[in-house]
């Protein structure tokens, strides 16, 4: 074991200490010692995925990482790991991409040696028990069938059918009961020869994190991970291109499950990893991207025929980088498609002759220098997740800093990609529900056509005429030099309230823990009219979207310099939050602020932004069915959230003077709360406190808060409800409520959760293989406790999901009697590990504090008297809140469910059912105020 003296390019704002060591084996290994972590966690990226499956065996790969997780030589027992991680307040997961497998995981640090020992054996030696193949390629199955009308996916399976069929990327990722049918003995001999073929220690990167010191780590990495076996491999992937001439040059159009349209122009690239260090494709899409007046985005919206764009998205690989162009169009503009590539032609050509000027460049390279600088930790577990996948990519000094790194406007560089931009490398994706299809994917079952691009288009982006309208940006206004933290002796240690007036609550924290000129504002407002009837809900959204979509061209430079803001909906009204530096915050505020007021809404965008909005209300209908049953539960029990199929026809005749009038009534009355914390002087608060008080007089009569009720369950008995749903599997989901807000019915259904969930989904997800999206969650709502059951299952109806729901209730007690003394008390510390893990970032933080205000807990100490009452719960009572609440004949709960396509027999029969009208339902309930 050798470790490497290669200085890693840190943030100067980064306080944990890292290095680099490379085991025995040619294991690469990167340790993190972090000593204000109360998390532990590991990575492991191993450079296999769905590319180096057999021909013959798609979805290997994927199926091997499913396996990796049932058992090894040393821990057979199949479900040990997720148990042991689950009851010590952890976490793992693992994903599958083209060329990478990952596993991560993490852990209160003073299980961390545990953790390792078995997630180290996964790459020594697994078990693959013959008696877990069949049951987990079903489990891949239902892993298929839960996406097979997710848009995603069937796009991406068209765009794999229409590429080489030399390419390795044209493999089937995830797999099913076809690609991995037949003999299951067979299957587990090839499964293994795959696993040893593939699997070495020379191509993985093993990344640690924890609070003990550098030395421990290294110790730990040579103890755990040295026999994981050296085969010397090296990656072999065919030199095929990803598209040969056949492939170019084509328009391929594919009908959309949800009701969308898109264009995506995209380029044949090269591997581009080698550029990283100047990054030209980031320079070409930040000129792409550009929002303000004269760009691209906003020539094609005065148009009419484009709402949004993305640019550098797409596809890469080892020998490949599909450069994309992204369009959300308009139904007009599916007409203009022709044009729309034209003219982006056009401004590619004003790149290629204006743009590549050093300040611009320069722009761009301070923005990622900033955000270098003062980045913000992230938990444990997504640090060594990304950090693994970047030792895949980056040289050791630069894991960290390659992201970032720009280091000068390579003219080289740049031209020659842009002259890689060009129509004779081109192919066309035009998503909409008009398309007239003429093939049918294998796997997905997406309907495309394929047709070429005319010469005469490809002729005439070769010779752009470059329109008056389109110009390039002018250097920003909200970009700062160089921001530094202010560092002072604020002596409050949790929020206080700055202003208490009429009709207006501001709070105010002065960070002094992360030391970055950062902030976040919160600015909730309440107002009588905004949703307390359905058709003002539709409204408000309305006003919502209406403004977001009228500022987009006046914040954009805000946005990219750093200074973020996002305006969100709420039971009672609206909230906007304001992130990022510091420095300008009060200009962008007083910005958005202006705009609004103005309302300066003209009739096309609105009539452009209501489809939209209606188009994506409607849409929630061909999400997957447990996602609709999630939604459907706030509709049910919260007064003021509506339905949104029903929020879609409130807004279907809306005009323009209908919104005025809205917008009128909502700001006759309103009550804010707001929230400022991070890198404010307190002078500066105050400053923006006067100017948000001076505003609200000026536009608003004082209110006071709204309430949020939510229906209350007690003696209501199983209320049930089938939700529709277009899909082939059934779901469910079972709600149950707490009556009392208090800390210790907290303590009583997290607990219960935290106890359960491990259980829950080995036994019914990976025993019984009812489905693959399996689980339990504690579930608040309106500061009530509560806790959710869910299955979405392609195999089993809902009736059947109901009894096996209720028999794992019915037997659960028993397992918590058998738990020993120890047992117990290490399933409380794992849970109290969780509640009281460290917030990593600002941001976390801000949001932590927020939603404190949100619960009226203003003592800012609600999950410190939690974890005193987890602490203080005996077996006894956890059992009695059990039998009480959920194993009575008369238990109080909500059960939603959806009947899959070949379940419309098996409905749940009920004594109670909710009526189909909610509003009326909710209204003759007894309910709860917050």
């Amino acid at each position: 074991m050798t470790t490497e003296p290669r200085s890693i390019i840190t943030s100067p704002n980064d306080h944990r200490q890292y290095r680099f060591i490379r085991l025995d084996n040619e294991l690469k290994v990167l340790l993190i010692q972090d000593d204000k972590t109360n998390r532990s966690a590991v990575s492991m990226a191993v450079n296999v995925g769905h590319f180096d499956d057999p021909s013959d065996r798609e979805g290997m790969a994927h199926f091997l990482e499913h396996m990796l997780f049932l058992g090894t030589q040393k821990y057979p027992k199949c479900g040990e790991f997720n148990e042991f991680v689950n009851h010590y307040g952890g976490s793992n997961n693992a994903w599958t991409g083209s060329e990478h497998t990952n596993f991560f995981s993490s852990i209160a640090p003073a299980y961390f040696d545990a953790l390792l020992d078995r997630f180290s054996q996964f790459f020594i030696s697994p078990l693959f028990d013959a008696e877990f193949v069949d049951r987990e390629r079903h489990a891949i199955e239902s892993e298929f069938s839960l996406k097979l009308k997710d848009d995603v996916r069937r796009i991406f399976d068209v765009e794999k059918e229409t590429c080489n069929p030399n390419h390795p990327f044209t493999q089937f990722s995830v797999g099913n009961l076809v690609t991995l049918g037949g003999d299951e003995n067979e299957l587990r001999q090839e499964l293994l020869e795959f696993y040893h073929n593939k699997y070495s220690a020379n191509i993985m990167t093993l990344c640690l994190i924890s609070p003990n010191s550098l030395d421990e780590l290294e110790a730990l990495a040579h103890k755990f991970f040295s026999d994981i076996k050296n085969k010397f491999l090296s990656k072999n992937y065919p030199k095929t291109p990803l598209y040969d001439q056949q492939q170019l040059q084509k328009k391929i159009s594919v009908v959309p499950v949800k009701s969308q349209r898109r264009l995506t122009i995209s380029f044949l690239l090269p591997n581009v990893e080698e550029y990283y260090p100047s990054k030209p494709l980031t320079f070409i899409s930040h000129l792409l991207g550009n929002e303000t007046k004269g760009s691209l985005l906003s020539y094609l919206k005065s148009k009419g025929w484009v709402n949004n764009l993305s640019s550098g998205g797409g596809a890469s690989g080892y020998n490949f980088k599909d450069f994309s162009i992204l369009y959300q169009l308009t139904e007009l503009g599916l007409e203009h498609i022709d044009d729309i590539v034209i003219t982006t032609f056009e401004y590619l050509e004003l790149i290629k002759q204006d743009g590549l000027e050093n300040w611009r460049y320069q722009e761009r390279a301070n923005l990622l220098q900033q955000a270098f600088d003062y980045q913000e930790p992230v938990k444990a577990m997504e640090l060594v997740s990304h950090l693994s996948i970047n030792m895949q990519h980056y040289p050791v000094e630069d894991v960290i800093y390659g992201d970032y790194r720009m280091d000068g406007l390579n003219l080289a560089e740049t031209n020659l990609l842009l002259a890689m931009l060009k129509p004779e490398r081109m192919r066309l994706q035009v998503i909409a529900p008009e398309i007239q299809a003429q093939i049918c994917s294998k796997w997905y079952k997406a309907e495309y056509r394929i047709d070429e691009v005319g010469q005469w288009l490809i002729q005439k982006c070769n010779n752009p005429h470059i329109r008056s309208e389109l110009t390039l940006p002018e250097p920003n206004p909200f970009i700062i030099e160089k921001a530094r933290p202010r560092l002072t002796d604020y002596p409050l240690t949790i929020p206080s309230i700055l202003k208490d007036g009429k009709g207006f609550r501001l709070w105010y924290q002065k960070d002094q823990k992360f030391n970055v000129p950062k902030g976040h504002i919160y600015l909730a407002i309440d107002s009588l009219h905004a949703c307390d009837t359905q058709t003002h809900a539709a409204y408000t959204r309305l006003y919502i979207e209406m403004v977001l979509d009228y500022l987009a061209e006046y914040t954009y430079d805000a946005e990219v310099a750093g200074i973020h803001y996002h305006i969100y909906p709420h039971q009672a009204g609206l909230t906007l939050h304001i992130s990022g530096f510091t420095i300008k915050q009060l200009d962008l505020l007083k910005l958005i602020i202006e705009k609004a007021k103005e309302r300066n809404f003209c009739q096309t965008r609105f009539q452009r932004v209501t489809k939209q909005l209606i188009r994506n209300w409607r849409n929630i209908s061909n999400t997957r069915p447990i996602s609709q049953l999630f939604s459907a539960l706030t509709s049910t029990v919260q007064l003021r959230s509506y339905e949104p199929l029903k929020l879609a026809k409130e807004i279907e005749d809306a005009t323009l003077e209908l919104l005025h009038q809205h917008v009128e009534r909502f700001y006759e009355a309103t009550y804010l709360e707001g929230f400022l914390y991070g890198d404010y002087l307190q002078e500066e608060a105050e400053d923006i406190c006067e100017h948000l008080s001076e505003v609200l007089d000026l536009v608003s009569a004082p209110s006071p808060e709204s309430e949020r009720e939510l229906v209350n369950l007690k003696n209501r008995g199983t209320l049930v409800s089938k939700v529709s749903t277009e899909h082939q599997d059934s779901a469910i989901l079972v709600y149950f409520q707490s009556e009392h807000t208090n800390t210790l019915n907290m303590a009583l259904f997290s607990l219960l959760n935290h106890t359960m969930s491990s259980s829950f989904f080995h036994e019914l997800r990976t025993q019984k293989q009812l489905g693959y999206m399996v689980g339990t969650n504690y579930l608040p709502l309106n500061r009530h406790p509560g806790m959710i059951f869910y299955i979405q299952s392609p195999n089993s109806g809902p009736r059947l999901l109901l009894q096996e729901i209720d028999k794992f209730i019915g037997d659960f007690a028993y397992t918590v009697m058998e738990l020993t003394s120890e047992q117990w008390e290490k399933t409380k510390a794992g849970l109290i590990s969780q509640i009281m893990e460290h917030d990593p970032n600002l941001k976390t933080r801000s949001q932590r504090y927020w939603t404190s205000i949100g619960n009226k807990d203003y003592q800012f100490n609600q999950r410190e008297q939690v974890v005193n009452e987890i602490t203080l719960l005996t077996r006894a009572e956890l059992i009695r809140f059990l039998i009480e609440k959920m194993k009575t004949n008369h238990k109080d709960r909500i059960v939603l469910y959806s009947c899959g396509e070949e379940h419309q027999n098996q409905q749940i029969t009920a004594t109670q059912s909710i009526p189909e009208d909610l509003i009326s339902f909710k209204h003759h309930s007894t309910r709860f105020s917050l």
